[in-house]
């Protein structure tokens, strides 16, 4: 099986609504886990934005899953904008990871510009990546949504990779981030 996975980064210390928050990392890291394994993963095709992707891409590199990640920019850009700016360990898992699948040829940056566009565009990326490596590896394909199960808006880009998946007619696993 290869898992396409989107989520909710962990909150901002001044997040006035509550999606991902930081002490419920190590749940929902035994959570996608327990997934993983009871779908039999081979594959993980992701970002690597604090929270939901950088959990999955360190249990996937724990179970010796092959690791492809997505960036919509370079990855210092990327790590600026969408990895330090939350409290945790967050730049070490990245620097970590970044370097393992680049090691690996599993990195792929689409672009060069920043900003809405760019995430929307990575998000079909990552879709059609997800199926590219099925191809390579044999196997069937599903989604993997690891988030409070609500949309924050139009500019939500996890809830958009959720419809944009089920648009294509994957099978869809919802990963809660809250208790």
């Amino acid at each position: 099986m290869v898992v396409a996975l989107a989520g909710r980064r962990i909150d901002a210390p001044d997040a006035t609504e509550r999606r991902f928050p930081a002490e419920h990392v190590p749940e929902v890291t035994t959570r996608v886990r327990e997934l993983f394994i009871e779908l039999g993963a081979r594959a993980l095709v992701t970002s690597a934005a604090c929270g939901a992707d950088l959990i999955a891409l360190d249990v996937a590199g724990d179970l010796n899953l092959r690791r492809r990640i997505i960036l919509p920019f370079d990855a210092a850009q990327f790590r600026e904008m969408s990895v330090i700016d939350r409290p945790g360990p967050w730049g070490k898992a990245f620097d970590r990871i970044i370097n393992e699948v680049t090691a690996a040829g599993d990195l792929r940056i689409v672009g060069s510009g920043s900003g809405e566009p760019a995430f929307e565009g990575t998000n079909q990326i990552i879709l059609d990546e997800a199926y590219g490596v099925r191809t390579q590896l044999g196997c069937a394909a599903v989604a993997v949504i690891v988030w409070n199960g609500r949309s924050r808006g139009p500019n939500d880009f996890t809830a958009q990779f959720r419809e944009l998946a089920k648009r294509r007619g994957l099978r869809i696993y919802d990963v809660s981030t809250l208790t």
